[in-house]
Formats: C-alpha cells, structure tokens, sequence
C-alpha cells in the first residue's frame, strides 16, 4: 500500500500544500451531521426489523418454560424477520460471549415451529451436546430431542427415514449432532464370496454368483481382492462388492463392563455404588437410560419409590452429564453421510450451528461437513462470538458454506479443477488487505549494462473493507453484546495492559539472544530460507517467560546451535511477572475475589507448575487445570476445585475457551495471548456471562522491550478488525497497543455506534 503523499486541490488543499477554506475535524463532521447521515442511511438501505415486535412471535417467545431477557428477545425478532419474512437461507447471531447464543437460538426454534417448521438440527461441541438437550427441554414445552452422539447415530437416523411419511403430531424435534461426529464418509471393507478353482480361489458376486472382473476384463482372486482400497459393483448385475463395518453390539460381560466404565465417570459413583447400580437395576436398563434418557437417570427410584441419589449427588451429576455423552449401540457410518445420501432435501427446516466460527478452514473435513448439512437444510442459523480472527478469508469458506448462492453472484466460484483458492484469493483481494512486497537485487552484468532482479511475494495483513462488511456481514448479521442487556444483568467489565519492566541481567540476556537469533535469521532469509521463523519468533516470544531453565536454541533442519542462553532466575526466585501476578493475587484476595491465570507454555515448557509452585510458597491454593481432564468432565472439576477453597485457577485458555462459565473467577490474568484471536476473545469472557455479580477484570501482561509487546500489538490490530464485524470498536485494554490510528471507516464507525 502506498503512502498518500498529496490531496486533490477539491480536498482543500492547494498543489503546494497550502490550506484553503475552512477545515472541519471528521469527528466533529460526524457528531454535526450523523443523524443526518443515519437517516439517509436507513433511507437507502432500509433495515429488515425497525424494532416493531411481531405480536404472534412475541407471544409464543412468552409461552416458554423460560422466556429470553428483552434484548434476546429483539435479536430473535430480526434473525425471524430475515429467515421468515425476507425468505434469506441463512443467518448470524453474532453474539459477544456470555449473552445466551443458545437461548437466543431455542427460542427462535420455537418461533420457527409456530410457522410450520417441524425439524431443527444442531451441530455443538461434543462437551456441549447434552447441555443443548438439557437446556431445549428446560425451555421448549414437549419438544422431542435426539442426541446424535454415540455409536447408536445410525439407528436414529434409520428410524427418522422411516418416520418421514408420518403427520407430525405438532410436538418440535431436535436432532443434536456432535461435531466430532461431523465428517463425511464411512467404513467399509470389500466383501465377496469363494470361487473355488483349480490352483486357488477367486473374487465372486454374492448375490449373483459371477466372478468379479477387473477394468482389463481379468479375473480377480479372493486375496487380491480383499486388499482392494476402492469400492467396486459387480459387472453382472450392479449389486455393490462390499459392505459396511459396524462394531459388534456390547452384550453380556462386555455390557456390563460398559456401563460399570460409564457410571465410574460420575461424580459420587464409585467402584461399590455403580456394582450397586448394576446389580439393582440391570445393565440393560442403565444403558438405555443413560444413552438417551439422563434426566430420568438422575430422578432414579428404588423399588420403594425413594429416590436413589440425594439432592447433592443429582445436583453433581446433572452438571456433569451436561457435557458427557454415552452410547451403547451400533454405528460406523458417518452421520453426515447418511444424511446428504439417504434424507430428502429439506428433511431439517433449520440447522443451527454453535460455535459457527471453527468451521471456517478451507481444508477442515468438518467445515466440509457443515456445508453439506447447510444444502439439505431450509435454513441455517450459524451461532458464533468472534464472526472473524482479523482476516478476510476467516469468512470466505463460512460464507460460502451457509450463503452459497449469493457467493456464486459475486463471482467467487471454483476453478476448472474444483479448487476454491482462486476464488478465495480473489475475495482478499477484494475485500481484505494485502501486501506486495518487492525485492530487488542486483543481477549478473549484461554485455552493454548492469541488470537488476526484481522478486515480489504477497502476504495478507489484518484488515477487511467496508464494503465486504456491508455486503456480507450486515445484512445477514444481528449483533449483541453483554453490555447492551439491561436490567443490570450484567456487572462492570474492564481491561487493562501491563508492561512490566525486566530485570537487568534478564533484560542485558535477551537483547544478547535477541541479537544473535536476528542475525541468523536475516542471514536465513537472505538464503530465501524461512525455516528459522518459527523457531526465532518462538524463542524470543517464550525466553522471558521461561528463563528459570537454560534455553537451547537449534536449527531445526541441521540441528546447529544457534543461540544458548543460561539460567537466569532459580527456582526459588520469581520472575517480574511473577512478582507481578502475586501483587495481583494478593489484592483481589483482599477482596475476596478469585483469580483465573491463563499462560499458553503448558507442553514442554511448563510454565503452569513453576507459576503453581511461586503462588503456593506466597500462601495461596492454587490448582492447575491440565489436558488430563476429560473435555466433558472440566467444569465439574472446577467446582470441585472451588468446593475446595481454591484461591487461583490456573490452565491454558485453549481448555476453557468454549462452553465453561468461570462465574467464580471475576479475575482473569494473561501471563501470555498466543496469537488466536478466537481463543483470546473467547478466553477473556469466560466469566463476564449472564449470572456474574461481580465487577470483572482482565489484565494482559507483557515484558517491556519484548517481542511479546509487538505480539499483543499485532492481536490489537487483529481485534480491532474482528470487531468492526462485530458491531462494535474497540476502546480499551489491548487497544491501547494499537498505534496505527483510525481510518475514515474507524473514525466513522466510533462515532455512529456512539450515538
């Protein structure tokens, strides 16, 4: 991108830079006439829901067990008006963490079912499946719910195949999917019959009986054709030479052990209560309950009609089974596969899609996945809090997948080959930022002159332009974000930055490691060799978190040294960050507040102990959450850890960054961000939700003079994008890092969304 060295003489400035005509400052311009300009605005474009309430929608929103909050409610009135009113196939909520994405998506299921929509499928995190189900019945009066989940997925769907000709008898029915299971295939193995012969066996038909046949019209023996990787049809008359692998169905011993395992997970069973279980009940019984049925599970009777678990023990497993899955059945065939082969098209009237955004990849087998699942539906309705990470084909393949039609309009379409990345590339162009970077060297001399070598690469930057945030987010966008519930729902959320000094030898070591891996990559990169980026980006973002051990930095291809820094703190000594987070740990002790510590180097680096052991030698009890802990069993484990008196939570923030409300840590701390935007937003909300009383803080600490001040400056940029897609700009905590100053379109949208 060019620098703007001159402005037209109509911009009010003379060729020679002299000023003429009164100046008007842009903000002041806005604050003059931005009424004006939202008029016109709504007068060019006018908006799909004025805020007019439709009566017969708002009355069936306050028939639920559980009625939404007004602002919840608004939201589902304008993604109704899009889908039902403007006929468009697909919609976003794109809902700030915390304000109730599935509530808002239930209750426009309901909506959706009093105008005739009869099937809802939801695609969820796998730890968050049966707490869609638990909160769809908690909310939708006898809805029907189905968790495609298990082994038993198949089955299911084979029963709603047969039940498609049926009258619905008007009850709502939800399918939920997990996302693990959402892939596209299955599993099969070649199958045959024996063909005796003379000197070995053949490959035969085994519904007709003719011998299989290869493309060269040679006969094919049993062995080989048993190794065959593709599937084949029998020449003769068509029947298919292979078959579908199904697991063997758990019966007997191997039953009963299943279900032993599966109640052994619940909080307040142990070895001798699930043998008690079994043994009064019956493992036939337990496994159908708990495949399908966990409510009843947990409200269990004894054969006196007294309850089998006590309040505490129901309360327990009911948090716990929200996030568990259990199955018992069949299955092998991929569920998403079943359904793009053998269901009509529009067999679900609205796919609902939580967590919209990890669907974004190119290359993801369940991004294709939802695609599929997108063309069957009538509609989709995608569910995210960070629509985008700071980049524009973030959105590219999500759009394409819910908004196919209106994509293939504008031109983006696969090539001869079938490949999107022309297309792809063509929308960043378009529609985001990119760099063209020149490099000129001199070449070898010419018999008559010297020659110079001209290279040029292109590389995306954070960015994307209004007019794709008009096109592509907005009208098919409804935004909302915590801070616009009223009611006092919610308390005071502030962020904050702080740089902490180094100390000097630790300063003096890293400028010296600093130097030296500079060197080495500049020398790298002249060679056009970018092998050493990752490994010099890493080192010099890690080090000054992890000087307590010595740093050994190699070449990853040739294994040379390249740098080698020794130890510079002990074990016994804490680092200025270090010192910092216990000063924090120690003033919201005070006031009774517990602390929420993410730190990313929790692999071979293992930051989460050493930060373990300093705040446990200043006094306070501290627990480390680890990827040992099952998916689904986290939150219970937090409770329990809080149940204990735990005073500082400490974790990776990829673990907790879906799903989880951290209510009792209104303190959250980054000893480091990492570079996910969608992780560190979602991360950062973990305890800013609907339910918190009191005020929340995160903090984000950096070492001054670090390359960790010029990674969170890069997140300030990549949030800031991410966000002007969310409907919001931002104005505190790391934005403070982002220096580059407003644009017209950022300048412009502060003052609109001010207004």
């Amino acid at each position: 991108m060019n620098d703007i060295t001159q402005l037209p003489a109509a911009a009010g400035m003379a060729e020679s830079g002299e000023v003429f005509g009164p100046q008007v400052d842009l903000n002041a311009f806005v604050e003059e006439f931005g009424d004006g300009l939202l008029a016109s605005l709504n007068r060019s474009h006018p908006p799909v829901y004025d805020g007019e309430a439709n009566p017969r929608r708002q009355a069936v929103m306050a028939a639920l067990k559980r009625a939404p909050f007004p602002e919840q409610a608004e939201v589902v009135h304008a993604i109704s008006a899009l889908l039902l009113d403007r006929h468009e196939p697909a919609g976003i909520i794109n809902a700030e963490m915390g304000t109730g994405k599935t509530m808002m998506a239930i209750a426009t299921a309901a909506v959706c079912h009093a105008e005739g929509y009869r099937r809802f499928l939801v695609i969820a995190p796998p730890h968050l499946v049966y707490k869609w189900r638990r909160e769809i019945l908690e909310t939708v009066d006898q809805a029907r719910v189905w968790v495609l989940n298990g082994p038993d997925t198949l089955v299911k769907l084979l029963k709603l195949r047969e039940a498609l000709g049926q009258p619905s008898d008007g009850r709502p029915e939800f399918f939920i999917l997990g996302r693990v299971r959402m892939r596209m295939g299955f599993h099969w193995r070649p199958a045959a019959a024996r063909k005796r012969v003379p000197g070995g066996e053949l490959a035969a038909c085994p519904q007709c009986g003719g011998t299989v046949i290869d493309s060269d019209s040679e006969v094919v023996s049993l062995s080989q054709f048993l190794r065959e990787e593709r599937r084949h049809k029998c020449r003769h008359c068509h029947s298919p030479l292979w078959t579908l692998m199904r697991p063997q169905r758990a019966t007997g011993s191997l039953q009963r052990d299943l279900v032993l395992k599966a109640l052994r997970k619940l909080p307040t069973i142990g070895k001798v209560s699930s043998e008690r279980l079994v043994q009064q009940f019956g493992e036939e019984f337990l496994a159908t309950l708990l495949g399908d049925n966990i409510h009843e599970f947990i409200n269990l009777m004894d054969e006196n009609g007294e309850l089998v678990f006590s309040d505490r023990q129901a309360a327990r497993m009911e948090r716990a089974m929200a996030t568990m899955e259990f199955g018992f059945g069949e299955g092998g065939y991929q569920p998403t596969e079943f359904i793009k082969r053998h269901l009509p098209d529009h067999t679900f009237d609205l796919l609902i899609v939580d967590e919209g955004h990890e669907y974004k990849n190119a290359g993801s087998a369940q991004g294709q996945a939802m695609g599929v699942l997108a063309a069957k539906a009538r509609k989709s309705l995608l569910l995210t809090g960070t629509l985008m990470g700071g980049y524009a084909d973030d959105l590219f393949y999500l759009l394409f997948r819910i908004l196919t039609p209106k994509m293939l309009e504008d031109g983006y379409r696969p090539n001869v080959r079938g490949s999107m990345g022309p297309a792809a590339m063509s929308f960043l162009r378009d529609h985001g930022v990119l760099k063209d970077i020149y490099t000129e060297r001199d070449g070898d001399s010419h018999k008559t002159a010297r020659g110079k070598k001209l290279s040029v690469r292109t590389v995306k930057a954070p960015g994307f332009g209004p007019k794709g945030i008009m096109r592509y987010v907005l009208p098919f966008t409804v935004f909302l974000k915590l801070k616009d519930i009223g009611g006092n729902v919610l308390p005071p959320y502030d962020e904050e930055f702080i740089e902490v000094p180094m100390d000097d030898e630790q300063a003096f070591a890293y400028r010296r490691l600093e130097g030296q891996l500079t060197t080495e990559l500049r020398q790298a990169l002249a060679r056009k060799d970018t092998t050493l980026l990752g490994v010099v980006l890493n080192a010099l973002l890690a080090w000054p978190d992890c000087c307590f051990r010595p740093e050994t930095v190699k070449h990853p291809r040739s294994g040379s040294l390249l740098a080698f820094v020794k130890t510079i703190f002990g074990e016994q000594q804490p680092m200025p960050k270090e010192r910092e987070l216990v000063e924090i740990c120690r003033r919201e002790k005070a006031e009774g507040r517990r602390v929420l510590v993410y730190t990313t180097y929790t692999g071979k680096r293992d930051t989460s102990s050493r930060l373990k052991a300093v705040l446990t030698q200043a006094g306070f009890k501290v627990a480390v959450l680890r990827s040992s802990v099952e998916t689904q069993r986290r939150e219970d484990w937090i409770a329990d850890q809080v149940d204990r008196g735990v005073e500082v939570l400490i974790t990776n923030p990829d673990l907790v960054k879906t799903g989880l409300d951290l209510l009792d840590f209104p303190t959250i701390v980054f000893m480091q961000t990492g570079w996910n935007v969608y992780t560190l937003q979602q991360a950062a909300r973990r305890s800013w939700r609907i339910g918190q009383r009191q005020p929340v803080k995160v903090l984000y600490l950096g070492y001054a003079g670090s390359s960790q001040i010029a990674c969170l400056s890069l997140m300030a940029k990549k949030i800031a994008v991410a966000q002007s897609t969310s409907g919001d700009v931002p104005e505190s905590g790391l934005d403070a890092l982002n220096t580059d100053g407003d644009s017209v379109e950022m300048a412009l949208a502060r003052q609109l969304t001010a207004t």
